[in-house]
């Protein structure tokens, strides 16, 4: 096992990362404030991995949360639930809450803690790769609104992040490309040499290598934690790791929660993102399609849906978190590895992204 420390003075909290460690209740034991604990997970991961976890929980008085499987639930109504439960079984303040599943649960999950008596103690327990390299990592909670993606949330670190890498062997396909598109994402953005890896070991990743999979959870959630630590409001630095997901956010908006997965949304973006890039004169046409021949092995889309006019993407980006004062900002890439913000795009290479891509 391994473990990562992200430093947030008296809130720190680590990440374990590790095979075979969901049911080790050391890991769990120093992070639970009292003796009430809400385990919130879905109908898909309950039949797999409820009973492993909980078997280290013994001494404690559990409840069980299951919830609805999507990127659909993902609402205030089904926050609601949770509440509901935490009041009719009396839970107080020193309650900690234990999210098992994937982004959605875990997004959830952190948003009930951070509301909840106006916050309580919660344990993130990560079972996609996209929410063990992401999602559970800093903080960051929150649902959907029909108008936008994450629109309602709040900052709400976990105590700890319990990642047992076996979880992974019962990820579908689909789930475990639409996570890599993430991990890629650390290597565009600031680790050039970790881009460089992921391009000579996919193989090994998407042929679930235990060991690379492992090191790719590590090298990622290393690289989220040090930005985090940075910037844990997303003031400045923090806003690079959207990579990709303005234009994918705007992608899931119109497709409908759930119909394209998240992961899927950003790699589609991040194209978009490069191929702007290019045209702000960073990128080389070669940078780019090292960035789509990567993606492509992970049989991520390259290009958004067909259906989608550039229009449709502005009225749903405008709403991205990163407008300020009207005006939109773009992640972007200055060459492979640095990343950096920008507003004030020029509309007619915006344009000539929107249109590239449409015409596809």
């Amino acid at each position: 096992m391994k473990t990562l420390n992200v430093d947030f003075s008296e809130r720190s909290y680590p990440i374990y990362i590790g095979q075979g460690i969901l049911d080790t209740p050391a890991l769990y034991t120093p992070h639970i404030k009292g003796q009430q604990v809400l385990v919130v997970t879905n109908n898909t991961i309950a039949p797999l991995y409820l009973e492993k976890l909980t078997s280290a929980l013994d001494g404690y008085s559990i409840s069980i949360s299951i919830l609805a499987d999507g990127e659909q639930h993902k609402k205030m109504a089904t926050v609601e639930l949770i509440f509901d439960q935490l009041l009719e079984e009396r839970h107080n303040r020193t309650t900690t809450l234990i999210a098992l599943g994937g982004g959605v649960i875990g997004d959830m999950t952190g948003f009930a803690a951070a509301c909840y008596q106006r916050g309580v103690a919660f344990i993130q327990v990560p079972t996609t790769l996209l929410a063990q390299v992401d999602s559970s990592v800093g903080g960051k909670t929150g649902v959907n609104h029909p108008l936008g993606k994450n629109m309602i949330g709040a900052f709400h670190q976990p105590n700890a992040v319990i990642i047992d890498t076996d979880t992974l062997d019962t990820l579908p396909d689909k789930e475990l490309s639409a996570g890599l598109a993430e991990v890629i994402k650390y290597g565009l953005i600031r680790d050039p040499g970790f881009f460089e890896w992921l391009e000579g070991n996919i193989e090994r990743l998407l042929a679930r290598d235990s060991e690379y999979l492992a090191e790719a959870v590590y090298r990622s959630c290393k690289n989220k934690a040090e930005v985090v630590e940075q910037d844990e409001l997303e003031s400045g630095v923090r806003a690079t790791l959207n990579l990709g997901h303005t234009f994918g956010h705007a992608i899931e908006a119109c497709q409908g929660y759930g119909n394209w997965l998240h992961g899927e949304a950003v790699s589609a973006g991040t194209m978009m993102a490069a191929d702007l890039s290019r045209r702000m004169g960073w990128l080389s046409h070669g940078d780019v399609q090292r960035i789509k021949s990567l993606l492509a092995k992970c049989d991520l889309p390259t290009k958004p849906p067909s259906t989608m006019s550039p229009d449709d993407f502005m009225q749903k980006m405008i709403l991205d978190k990163k407008v300020l004062d009207g005006k939109l900002r773009l992640v972007l890439l200055k060459s492979l590895g640095v990343a950096c913000v920008r507003s004030g795009i020029d509309p007619v290479l915006l344009n000539e992204t929107f249109s590239a891509f449409e015409s596809r």
